[in-house]
């Protein structure tokens, strides 16, 4: 397995050389990763040189065109699907609305769709609205101790053959626990239903090989995993070119244009490739051995896993530790859950947050669109979650110094 370098991997991110970051260490990446130099040199260069119009008659034009393209490929071949299975919008809040109205006109009342409790509203809302065109909503709950979901539950909730969507998160945002995403994604095949998988909190830590996790529909947003603030929609053409389209009636015939009904972010998909370059100049780096594309993003995400599962560990033993004094939701083993703490403090979370900023920590507190599971998990209203995220850029001596500050103010 390859074991990456620190120093190698920091060197790809502008941001730990900015004199203003300097003193601080950032612990609030699931609200937002660092974007790495490749993503950043690609859209300075595409604002210079070809900020026009695509798909025209001229150079500018055309090479504007070329790199939208080759984001949409490179990206495809990462993430296991056909280059027409991948869709750029604005965020995955705005995808899965757009999706949600696609599905509001194909199902027929009395069907039914299963969201959960442990998602981020992203995943939620928009399936929860179809209630309102007589679709039934059936609730996967959570374990109130641990924030677990059932697959047994799931199992009992599709056994009328009613169900026809099943929205669920690879990773949750506040849980932290990892879902077993390839093997719910079979169990609603065999149900004769289609999933709609959130990878928002999955997909810093590694993109996914969606081809083989088999989901139908795959969100995540590309902000947190290196790049510029889009959302990534991957349709499966199976299920895509059945549901309504949702864009002007000239473009429905292309998959990748049917659930993007707004004009794209030109800039900021051609900058998306650079999340490509990205796992490329890691792989390269580290080692000599021959992969292609789809070989070399597994590698890495197995590298990143790796690198983050050590980091972990520390601060999970302090954690343990603390357990009287505070509450982690979700698992507590490193292997069961990604590198992202939500801790019930039993008092509001904001104040603990501005006073970590004193010790030159970035951390989050609130609710994190995400107010089912806590709910479910008993954080009161209004109260919040401390939370604590991390990548595998982070360094050993952060996560130190951040035991450290929690170990002073809470």
């Amino acid at each position: 397995m390859i074991r990456l370098s620190p120093e190698f991997v920091r060197g790809q991110f502008p941001a730990f050389s900015e004199p203003s970051l300097r003193d601080w260490a950032h612990f609030e990446n699931a609200g937002g990763s660092f974007a790495c130099r490749y993503v950043i040199w690609r859209l300075h260069r595409f604002y210079r040189e070809r900020n026009v119009q695509p798909c025209g008659a001229f150079p500018a034009s055309e090479r504007a065109a070329e790199e939208m393209d080759e984001a949409r490929r490179r990206l495809a071949l990462v993430l296991g699907v056909e280059v027409e299975e991948v869709s750029f919008g604005p965020s995955t809040t705005q995808n899965a609305f757009v999706l949600a109205a696609a599905f509001r006109d194909w199902l027929r009342p009395g069907e039914a769709v299963v969201v959960t409790e442990q998602d981020h509203e992203a995943n939620s809302a928009p399936w929860r609205r179809l209630a309102q065109a007589g679709i039934e909503l059936r609730e996967w709950r959570i374990d109130p101790e641990t924030g677990h979901l059932d697959d047994d539950d799931l199992a009992e909730l599709m056994d009328d053959g009613k169900v026809r969507l099943v929205c669920f998160p690879h990773c949750s945002n506040v849980v932290g626990e990892i879902n077993d995403a390839r093997r719910i994604c079979a169990m609603v095949r065999r149900a004769g239903a289609y999933s709609c998988v959130d990878g928002v909190s999955y997909a810093p830590h590694g993109l996914p090989d969606i081809g083989r996790i088999g989901a139908d529909i795959y969100l995540f947003s590309t902000y947190k995993t290196y790049g510029p603030h889009q959302g990534i929609m991957v349709i499966r053409r199976s299920l895509g070119m059945r549901l309504p389209n949702q864009a002007f009636d000239f473009n429905g015939d292309e998959l990748w244009k049917r659930f993007t009904p707004a004009g794209p972010d030109h800039a900021q998909i051609a900058a998306c490739a650079g999340i490509v370059d990205y796992i490329d100049a890691l792989y390269h780096h580290h080692t000599k051995a021959g992969r292609d594309v789809a070989g070399r993003a597994v590698a890495i995400a197995e590298a990143m896993r790796a690198r983050e599962l050590a980091l972990m560990g520390p601060l999970i033993d302090y954690l343990a530790g603390r357990a009287r004094e505070v509450r982690l939701l979700g698992p507590m083993r490193a292997r069961d859950r990604a590198p992202t703490f939500a801790l019930d403090l039993g008092r509001p979370a904001e104040p603990v947050a501005r006073r970590l900023a004193q010790h030159g920590i970035m951390a989050g507190a609130g609710e994190f669109y995400a107010p089912r599971p806590l709910a479910a998990m008993g954080v009161p209203q209004g109260q919040g979650v401390l939370r604590l995220s991390f990548l595998h850029y982070t360094l050993e001596q952060d996560v130190d110094r951040l035991i450290a500050a929690l170990d002073a103010e809470i």
